[in-house]
């Protein structure tokens, strides 16, 4: 099926000659593309020039229907297997990115990953050799959460066998992924995963920091957010602080904006 989804992204899009950003948006656990438009984040980046090209999705390619002008800044959505374990989620994102790059292949290609769409990301980068110049993450639990913890232990529970009948088989779903995103501790993935060398990128974290209104993140803590955390990254990472709650908002369509207009645009046409 996923060799089908790439040929089909293929014949549905057609090479483009110019240089520029590719930028996707990687939606977090339980959610699918359509939190970007939600949030308001799809429509800011529309509104600051960049085009949304369309969706991806198992079932193939859905373009959008209008660009909004002729800058080579282009945005897409995709759909992930959001209850499977990181590494399945992992290699969805690696056969979208393959299209992706085949129609765009001079674009810096810019990964944007909400919760855990950013350690997806991240994982797809370091062991499955995804290529791409900049990894931006949004709240993203890097060194873990204890609610994958708790889900854990709801799963493996009377609750776990009750849940289904409660419309909540989603906790029964998510047990692989819950075990790959608990608190960093040797045998873990993110343990194994923050350790491992990553690639040249430029890394970027936006937090959810504390504040004195009292609006806070309460899924992911705040040091799991920041890249500048991970073992491997210390002191490569761009941290940048937001004030809200786990989802999405309009402040995160905000921030892209002006983090993507300050990273340096490729050549247009540089040497193959």
């Amino acid at each position: 099926m996923l060799r089908t989804l790439l040929l089909g992204c293929c014949l549905f899009i057609s090479l483009s000659c110019h240089a520029g950003q590719t930028v996707v948006l990687i939606h977090g656990y339980l959610e699918d593309g359509s939190e970007w438009f939600k949030s308001g984040v799809v429509p800011i980046l529309n509104r600051a020039g960049f085009n949304y090209l369309g969706h991806l999705a198992p079932q193939g390619f859905y373009p959008a229907h209008q660009t909004v002008n002729a800058n080579p800044r282009y945005v897409y959505t995709l759909t992930l297997p959001s209850e499977a374990p990181i590494l399945v989620q992992a290699q969805w994102l690696a056969r979208y990115m393959q299209a992706l790059q085949t129609r765009h292949p001079q674009n810096e290609l810019i990964l944007v990953g909400h919760s855990a769409g950013g350690v997806v990301a991240r994982f797809s980068m370091v062991q499955m050799g995804l290529s791409a110049n900049t990894l931006i993450t949004i709240a993203s639990p890097h060194l873990g959460t204890d609610k994958a913890e708790w889900g854990l232990m709801l799963g493996d529970s009377p609750f776990g066998f009750f849940a289904p009948f409660f419309g909540m088989d989603t906790i029964n779903r998510s047990q692989a992924l819950y075990y790959d995103l608990v608190r960093e501790a040797p045998d873990t993935l993110l343990f194994w995963l923050n350790r491992h060398p990553h690639p040249p990128a430029r890394y970027i974290s936006i937090v959810r920091a504390d504040n004195p209104q009292g609006i806070t993140d309460t899924v992911v803590p705040a040091y799991s957010q920041d890249l500048n955390n991970v073992v491997s990254l210390q002191g490569q990472a761009t941290t940048l602080q937001s004030v809200g709650t786990h989802a999405l908002q309009p402040s995160d369509g905000l921030m892209l904006v002006a983090i993507l207009f300050n990273l340096p645009m490729p050549n247009a046409n540089p040497a193959r």
